[in-house]
């Protein structure tokens, strides 16, 4: 990826005029989102671009008009900010935005359509199932290996999902993620290598492979634990990596995404790579992969921020 030539300076930056931070939000995502926007906020006034910082509440729409803004950086993980919704409302506003739009952000969210999606294009992702209260727990776990992942689907960060290895444990297990979303799927666990790429623009930046120490990537893996090992190079070979960034592209561009966003795959019993999902705002904390993707392609937390902000004018 080819590093640009960033400057600090209010004439580099007055193209963009006045930015609205969105952050904070009213999903379970909101704690990170907070550290998300804190760090995207410090990063835009170390550019001297002329932001304000909005943490939204339910009165975003009302209120959004009154600051003047002249475009958005969504910094909002999950639905309100992350699903589509937003989105649509930023477009009936003419404030142009960060990231991906309404129809590509509402099928990322939803891990069931998306993953129906690739499978009616043939891309690969591993075999699934919806669960209500009518599922055959034992029968799905059945046909599906045995230990499944279950996730409610329109929930992120890996909020509300469990792994599970016996049928009582999957009937609790849809019920609790169904606490979450009206829709929970069921996935055939995958216990091989787990990467993820970031995409910025139209190019992958270089994968990391990921090693938590918990039972799964969860909610404190990934934002939390200091246990969590990251690799970047992630040690495949170069027509591996090839691979994952061909494929990783092309999920992206499948769903219409753009700007920015991050895949994240796994390796299955075969050494196949499986898509899990499309993250069209990832997190930028201190234990975030975009960022540390950028920095490998020689890009600094800064100048990645900017080049986000830079797609919205693209």
């Amino acid at each position: 990826m080819n590093r640009r030539t960033l400057g600090t300076s209010a004439q580099d930056v007055s193209k963009f005029g006045r930015i609205g931070l969105l952050y904070g939000g009213l999903s379970s995502e909101r704690e990170i989102s907070l550290m998300t926007g804190e760090a995207v906020l410090a990063a835009l006034k170390n550019l001297n671009v002329d932001v304000i910082a909005i943490d939204v509440q339910e009165n975003i729409l009302q209120i959004l008009p009154s600051y003047q803004l002249d475009r958005v950086f969504i910094a909002l993980h999950g639905p309100g900010g992350e699903d589509g919704t937003l989105q649509g409302a930023l477009e009936y506003l003419e404030l142009p935005y960060t990231g991906s739009g309404v129809l590509a952000s509402a099928l990322a969210m939803d891990k069931l359509r998306c993953k129906q999606m690739w499978r009616g294009i043939g891309l690969p992702t591993t075999d699934f199932a919806v669960l209500d209260e009518k599922s055959d727990w034992a029968a799905v776990l059945d046909s599906l290996g045995g230990k499944v992942m279950v996730k409610p689907t329109c929930e992120g960060s890996s909020i509300g999902m469990s792994r599970v290895e016996t049928a009582q444990q999957l009937q609790e297990a849809w019920r609790q993620a169904a606490d979450l979303s009206n829709v929970v799927i069921a996935e055939s666990l995958l216990e091989g290598e787990e990467y993820t790429v970031a995409i910025l623009g139209d190019q992958a930046l270089p994968s990391i492979r990921i090693e938590a120490k918990e039972v799964f990537y969860d909610y404190q893996a990934k934002y939390f634990s200091d246990e969590t090992a990251y690799f970047c190079p992630s040690g495949l070979s170069v027509a591996r990596e090839e691979e994952l960034r061909d494929l990783s592209v092309a999920a992206f561009n499948s769903l219409g995404c753009r700007g920015w966003g991050r895949v994240d795959v796994m390796v299955d019993s075969a050494g196949s790579f499986q898509l899990l999902e499309v993250n069209t705002v990832p997190g930028m904390t201190s234990h975030s992969l975009v960022p540390m993707a950028a920095s490998a392609a020689g890009l600094s937390f800064d100048e990645l921020v900017l080049s986000i902000l830079e797609e919205s004018i693209a």
